[in-house]
């Protein structure tokens, strides 16, 4: 257990440190384009949803490299969990989404609870920046206009 608090302690910290860098870009780039303020919002959903992607991604090779050591649990389904298994657990435990078709076990089950616990956290993050900063760019161009 010791182990799988360290790797999703590191997951969730990696994640984190990546939603802030995309964030920080996203908060800096839109300005950059409020001329076509609709081309800024555009490429900053892009930005963000390449970020989670990345995310998903950081926590499907955590739950990848658990399930190879054998010893920390796998993931029970129809399938034998793979890599491209992993991922698409992650996307249905990052989004909350939670379909039920593949059940963790062992240890595994701590790195599910905080995965879904971090994209819900992140995934709000990054709707209020974007609230944010369309509202600024709405709002700047309806006094320019």
């Amino acid at each position: 257990m010791v182990l799988t608090l360290f790797i999703t302690t590191l997951l969730v910290g990696v994640s984190v440190i990546i939603h802030y860098e995309a964030v920080y870009r996203l908060i800096t780039f839109m300005p950059s384009r409020s001329r076509r303020p609709r081309l800024g919002i555009i490429w900053g959903i892009l930005l963000a949803l390449l970020a989670h992607i990345l995310e998903v991604l950081i926590f499907a090779v955590g739950y990848y490299g658990l399930i190879l050591a054998e010893k920390y649990g796998t993931l029970v389904g129809e399938v034998t969990p793979g890599f491209q298994d992993c991922i698409y657990y992650s996307f249905v435990t990052y989004t909350t989404l939670g379909f039920g078709d593949l059940i963790p076990t062992g240890p595994l089950r701590f790195l599910t609870g905080i995965e879904s616990l971090t994209g819900l956290v992140l995934i709000a993050w990054t709707a209020s920046c974007l609230y944010f900063q369309m509202e600024a760019l709405y709002r700047k161009h309806s006094r320019s206009g």
